[in-house]
């Protein structure tokens, strides 16, 4: 029986070893971090002793005493608990070297976040937290008391993408299967927009990416009547994403005119991109996807990363299509409009109500979701950096040389594909005002990110309990909050106040 138990326990020990072996230097340590986090949340002390090697000490400055307590001691404070709700954690930043690394790591509970700065080694194979400082900011804000309640206000679409409001109650809004419609919230009304092109590639089912994507109207537009629509065009069985500018009138487009399109085409059914925004500058910002599904299809130099290619880009372009003389130079062989490169999967835009700053939202493949700040000339990393894992796990990204990356401001370490997004400026939701709101795909999950400057201090996951696939948030005119879902019988959703 010995024998069987040691032969038992060796063969778990190498099975353990082999799984350490598959993952990468970076994954082993966000692994024991993870551990870290989840022990710390229940009070689990055998996971938490299981990420800090026995020489860890834990230092701070509080109450004007300098804090010095070595694993024991720390490990004697802890009780088993429910995991607190509300909780959040986070990688801020990881630096790995030959063995060793350096981590910034973020608790936040509903009254105070915590941050810790970790000192990581990998001895004997294995990684660990060999040293630990952390401060504690309590969060100086007054109660929320409101209550998000849902309420329906029209049904009925075709997996509707985006909505631009005409009026406080009258908005047009792009269907993905469907087609461009004015509603009237307070009607509750639909009517189909005519004129609109007839080389849309419609998406079929929803795991199809093509289909129409957004819909901005000009700042100008009270003069000018001039829409914006990018969407999936097709040339026979293959597609690309198209930009075009036309003119509203009598419920129809007139003069419609190509100002974008992100050639070639292909016949990839993934990742299209076709976000927009008008920037306070006047310039229409384009989101656009590289269209892979897999690592595995990227060719020697990745379509993010190739500045001759127009894939896995944002852009930046006059409203009638021709190029600012202020882009970012990224050398003559770049294509016209390149405003930033390494992009997987962006699909939103929205502006800061206050630095005017544009932040959009990333898709990862395994996890990987980010929220980042838009800058001009910037690589944000794709597929050479990411904060998920590759679908792909024996993809190997090239080395090239004299890149700097952007590190994005928020990353999920669980699937959450980020799509609409916006900064809440109502007063419907006091406490939320300046809040990014971020609407999700995956789970239905909506969160509310409270920032500072260009960074995310708190992160609150609402309607747990009433989940549904949510392509976009919006604000109205006068600032009332809604949802659109992505549903075959999709939805414009309300979220009203229920404390009112």
């Amino acid at each position: 029986m010995k024998r069987l138990l040691a032969l038992t326990l060796t063969l778990s020990g190498f099975a353990i070893s082999m799984a350490a072996q598959n993952l990468s230097d970076r994954q082993q340590a966000e692994e024991v971090i993870q551990t870290y986090f989840d022990g710390w949340a229940t009070g689990d002390t055998t996971k938490i002793g299981r990420a800090m090697h026995r020489s860890c000490h834990l230092k701070n400055f509080r109450d004007g005493k300098f804090i010095d307590f070595n694993r024991t001691q720390y490990l004697s404070g802890f009780r088993l608990r429910q995991r607190p709700a509300g909780l959040t954690t986070r990688i801020v930043s990881l630096d790995i070297t030959a063995g060793v690394g350096a981590a910034k790591t973020e608790i936040v509970t509903e009254r105070d976040t915590f941050t810790d700065y970790f000192n990581l080694m990998k001895i004997d194979q294995q990684w660990f937290i060999v040293d630990k400082i952390a401060t504690r900011i309590p969060h100086i804000t007054a109660p929320d008391l409101s209550e998000p309640i849902k309420e329906t206000i029209i049904d009925g679409l075709a997996r509707p993408w985006s909505i631009a409001f005409l009026s406080e109650d009258e908005a047009l809004v792009t269907e993905k299967e469907g087609t461009l419609i004015k509603i009237n919230l307070a009607l509750k009304t639909k009517l189909a927009i005519k004129g609109f092109p007839a080389d849309t590639a419609k998406a079929r089912d929803r795991g199809d990416n093509t289909g129409i994507f957004d819909v901005v109207i000009d700042p100008q537009f009270d003069k000018n009547k001039f829409v914006y629509v990018a969407y999936a065009a097709k040339q026979g069985k293959q597609k690309a994403t198209k930009v075009i500018r036309a003119v509203l009138e009598n419920d129809a487009l007139r003069n419609v005119q190509t100002i974008f399109l992100a050639t070639p085409f292909t016949e990839e059914r993934h990742h299209y991109g076709g976000g927009m925004i008008f920037g306070s500058d006047g310039k229409l910002y384009i989101t656009m996807g590289e269209r892979l599904f897999n690592e595995k299809d990227e060719p020697a130099l990745p379509f993010a990363q190739n500045i001759e290619d127009k894939r896995g880009k944002i852009y930046r372009i006059n409203p009638d299509g021709t190029i600012p003389k202020d882009n970012p130079d990224f050398g003559p062989k770049a294509v016209p409009g390149l405003y930033a490169v390494g992009i997987r999967a962006a699909q939103a835009l929205t502006k800061h109500p206050v630095t005017n700053a544009l932040w959009f939202s990333e898709h990862g493949t395994m996890q990987g979701d980010e929220i980042n700040v838009l800058k001009a000339g910037a690589n944000y990393g794709w597929p050479i950096k990411t904060t998920g894992k590759y679908r792909f796990a024996e993809y190997a990204p090239p080395i090239l040389e004299g890149n700097t990356y952007t590190e994005p401001v928020w990353y999920w370490l669980q699937t959450v594909a980020p799509t609409g997004l916006t900064f809440y400026t109502g007063d419907e939701f006091p406490s939320w005002k300046n809040n990014l709101l971020v609407a999700g795909l995956s789970q239905g999950s909506f969160w509310r990110l409270v920032v500072r400057g260009e960074s995310v201090s708190r992160v609150e996951e609402l309607f747990t309990n009433d989940r549904v696939r949510l392509r976009k948030v919006a604000q109205s005119p006068q600032g009332k909050l809604y949802l659109l879902t992505d549903e075959a019988d999709g939805k414009i959703i309300r979220i009203k106040n229920g404390t009112r």
